[in-house]
């Protein structure tokens, strides 16, 4: 009984795979590029177009970030209370704009302080020098008197005592002039010194509104209403959003292809857009934990362009040979890529396996050698694909 159970078992588990293997089941499920789809012969196409050997570049992709040419850092030149924050991440501002307004009162009550210095230091002088004219005009009497006294003490008319006196008479009034010509200078320095403390004074109430130095966008905000600034604190970022490059890292092997004032292609995967882009700039220094070099490569406008994007820098190391056809050409079904070929005066779908794109045409990296005649899906009078 128990021998007869055995083989029922196994006839049902016998079936069971034989029916399997009929159905494909244990059939690998690649299907080899070039091989012909088991169908009927197709129809001929309307348009017919030759499977094409181009020769292309391969290119090397060096990876890196779109950042801006110029970022500038602004930063406090006084100590001070921020008032007012006049504008915010991502807003467009101008050269001379404010951004940034501090408490002015202490660098204006500095600057009232400086001014009347200033008004007391010209005072001074205004007294200096009238008293420098007096003393000029004290000398000058004094000088006239003793060369008339001395003349007349050489005719014997007047007397050694008289000479005597007008003599020191004279002496003091040089001795006076040339006092009153120092303390004129002296007021004069000081004059210069309150000048300078009014000057700087003024600047530093200037710099109490701080201003954009440059066009571009504010990239980040770092202080906020009551923050204390003060000189080599950051608070603002602003970068020049109209003048962007790509900084890449270039392998040390293909290094040598890369030199300033060579035009290259970045591509912008968020854009998904190629434009032109001439290298700036290479770093003569290859970081030693990666031997890549950093590469600046200039770029030209693009909507929708901001720092921070990623994008990949093309560079061309070598040139190969490819079957390219025109896109239309290839047929997809779910993952099956297939082309209409005429093999032995008849047409039949074959699979082929696609690579990249080229200008319209696509690289057929196996399933057709090239010089091969393919049909080609045409177009109705509004655009569509027939």
């Amino acid at each position: 009984m128990r021998k007869k159970c055995f083989l029922v078992g196994g006839s049902g588990v016998g079936l069971t795979l034989l029916i399997l293997w009929l159905a494909g089941a244990f059939n690998s499920g690649v299907i080899q590029q070039g091989r012909i789809v088991p169908t009927r012969s197709a129809e001929e196409p309307a348009l017919t177009v030759e499977a094409q050997l181009v020769t292309v570049p391969v290119m090397y992709e060096a990876v890196g970030t779109v950042r801006p040419k110029t970022e500038t850092n602004i930063e406090s030149q006084v100590t001070g209370k921020v008032l007012k924050v006049l504008v915010r991440a991502g807003d467009k501002v101008n050269k001379d704009d404010e951004l940034i307004v501090l408490d002015s009162r202490g660098f204006q009550t500095r600057l009232e302080s400086a001014e009347q210095g200033l008004k007391s230091a010209e005072a001074l002088r205004r007294q200096a020098a009238e008293s420098i004219n007096a003393a000029r005009a004290a000398s000058s009497k004094a000088t006239s008197t003793w060369k008339r006294i001395k003349i007349l003490h050489e005719d014997k008319v007047a007397t050694l005592d008289e000479l005597d006196r007008m003599e020191s008479d004279y002496l003091q009034a040089k001795a006076y002039l040339a006092q009153a010509d120092d303390g004129f200078t002296a007021a004069s320095a000081r004059v210069k010194q309150a000048l300078k403390g009014v000057e700087e004074a003024r600047i530093n109430l200037g710099y109490t509104k701080i201003l954009a130095h440059t066009d571009g966008e504010v990239a980040r905000r770092k202080v906020e209403p009551g923050d204390i600034a003060f000189p080599g604190k950051s608070l603002m970022l602003i970068q020049t959003s109209e003048s962007l490059r790509l900084e890449a890292l270039v392998r040390e092997g293909v290094i040598g292809k890369v030199r300033p004032g060579v035009k290259l292609t970045v591509e912008i995967g968020a854009l998904g857009e190629r434009c032109e882009g001439i290298v700036e700039e290479v770093v003569p220094s290859a970081d030693p934990s990666t031997r890549t070099f950093l590469v600046k490569v200039g770029l030209e406008q693009l909507p929708g362009l901001y720092p921070g994007m990623f994008g990949r820098l093309l560079v061309p190391i070598r040139e190969k040979e490819i079957v390219v056809v025109p896109e239309r050409a290839v047929s997809r079904v779910g993952q099956l890529e297939t082309v209409l070929l005429n093999t032995s005066e008849i047409w039949e779908p074959v699979y082929v396996q696609t690579g990249l794109i080229y200008d319209g045409n696509i690289e057929i990296m196996s399933g057709l050698r090239g010089n091969e005649t393919v049909g080609m899906t045409a177009l109705e009078p509004g655009g569509e694909l027939k």
